[in-house]
């Protein structure tokens, strides 16, 4: 069976326009309404920050009349941010009461302090004594320059305490509580110590190998302070 293709040729170019055509119109009523969607919801989110930037306006001048209206306005803000100021002071500050127990860790039993000072802003210590002996005062410095501190939840340690200077020491003649003679030597250390030694937010701990007893490690230790010098144990700047 044979078939003719009766339609010329410029009808199917023609059919063919305008099949294009309908695709033409179609996507671009879709583009339209795509385009006009997105153009309201942009407006309606235009609207809806513009009111409440209004509403917060609004709070805003509420609250501060509110504010305005408080008796005392000004002294409670000052002392509220005296109160702010206080706290950082007071983290800020060095916990002293450290400083007598890191004492009783390095200071031998057979030695005793005629003075001590202690600058916080410098971060050094100067301290003046006696002891039984010249090996008793070689042990209170290897007390200070092996003394490491931990701090709690601080994995590892580090020194406590640097530059430790055995700067003076002698022999004395004296005599002990009986009237006999006896020698004792007198010395002079000055060293730095780290700062977190003082933290008082934090928990340190001073760890020191002695091999001489020291304080911490009797029941009842003996005074630190000699009694005539009980009155000159130091200064803090």
């Amino acid at each position: 069976m044979t078939q003719f293709n009766l339609l010329p040729d410029i009808k199917l170019e023609y059919l063919k326009a305008e099949r294009n055509k309908r695709l033409v119109i179609s996507f671009s009523i879709l583009v339209t309404v795509v385009s006009a969607v997105f153009a309201i919801a942009t407006f309606s989110w235009t609207e809806i920050q513009k009111s409440d930037i209004s509403n917060l306006n609004r709070d805003i001048q509420h609250q501060g009349s509110l504010l305005s209206a408080q008796n005392n306005l000004n002294s409670i803000l000052t002392m509220q941010t005296q109160i702010e100021t206080l706290k950082n002071l007071h983290q800020n500050e060095p916990e002293v009461t450290n400083l007598a127990t890191y004492l009783n860790q390095t200071i031998p039993v057979n030695a005793s302090l005629n003075s001590l000072s202690i600058d916080f802003n410098e971060d050094t210590i100067s301290m003046s004594g006696s002891a039984d002996s010249l090996a008793t005062v070689n042990q209170l410095v290897d007390n200070l320059k092996l003394a490491t501190y931990t701090v709690s939840g601080v994995k590892g340690s580090n020194p406590a305490f640097s530059d430790v200077v055995l700067s003076s020491f002698g022999i004395i003649s004296t005599t002990n509580q009986s009237g006999q003679p006896v020698q004792q030597a007198n010395f002079s250390v000055n060293l730095n110590f780290n700062s977190n030694l003082f933290n008082n937010t934090e928990k340190v701990t001073l760890n020191v190998p002695t091999k001489v007893p020291t304080r911490s490690q009797l029941v009842q230790p003996n005074i630190l302070f000699n009694q005539k010098s009980s009155n000159n144990n130091g200064s803090s700047g």
